[in-house]
């Protein structure tokens, strides 16, 4: 009688075990998912594809870059000048505006320039060694004056500089962010099309407000 009490006992005991055995698998199985899981998106998140990359450019970004530097240099020749001609407030604050954005723009794209193994443009006479970059190409750039423009407005002086500065810059403006759109359409590098951006914003504003000066709005 004893031993036959036994038995489903050590039967239970057994089946008892068994199951337990078999919950603490599972555990470690889902355990083992669970951090492999994590490890696979870790890995997936630590592997940006290379389509969000901002190092990849193309020939109109080189194209902009070597455009807009000697772009914004004759507008800071332009905008240095009101400093002592200009005799309205509004036309010197607008100078030095000009002058405080433009400048930061020229040293990043010469950044750009150097890291993509291009010629970097400083000044209207390295514009003539550049290939295809001589004084004709260097006018023809969309609201640039040419010399006999930039003569008359250093001779003017008082509310005569003042309505020659205005209209000047209002068209080079304009050349500007025409010259920002084609690199916004055509353009590949991501920071070239931001600033392009924000050249078509801030200098779009500046007409409108230039315009107004001129009694124009």
């Amino acid at each position: 009688m004893r031993n036959t009490r036994t038995l489903p006992r050590r039967a239970a005991l057994a089946a008892t075990a068994v199951t337990a055995a078999l919950v603490l698998a599972a555990c470690g199985n889902d355990s083992d998912s669970a951090s492999s899981g994590h490890e696979g998106l870790s890995s997936a998140s630590s592997s940006p594809s290379a389509d969000t990359t901002t190092a990849a450019h193309n020939a109109q970004d080189v194209s902009f870059a070597q455009g807009m530097i000697p772009h914004h240099q004759q507008a800071l020749e332009m905008a240095k000048l009101a400093a002592d001609r200009a005799s309205s407030a509004e036309v010197k604050d607008l100078a030095a505006r000009i002058e405080k954005a433009q400048d930061p723009e020229i040293q990043t794209m010469s950044g750009w320039l150097k890291s993509w193994g291009k010629d970097v443009p400083t000044s209207d006479s390295s514009m003539e060694s550049m290939p295809g970059m001589d004084h004709s190409a260097h006018s023809d750039m969309p609201g640039m004056m040419d010399s006999k423009d930039m003569a008359k407005l250093e001779k003017a002086s008082g509310a005569d500089f003042d309505t020659m500065f205005l209209t000047m810059m209002i068209e080079h403006h304009k050349g500007a962010v025409e010259m920002a759109t084609t690199e916004m359409d055509k353009g590949k590098y991501v920071p070239a099309t931001s600033m392009s951006d924000g050249i078509i914003t801030a200098q779009t504003a500046e007409i409108t407000e230039m315009n107004k000066h001129l009694g124009k709005n």
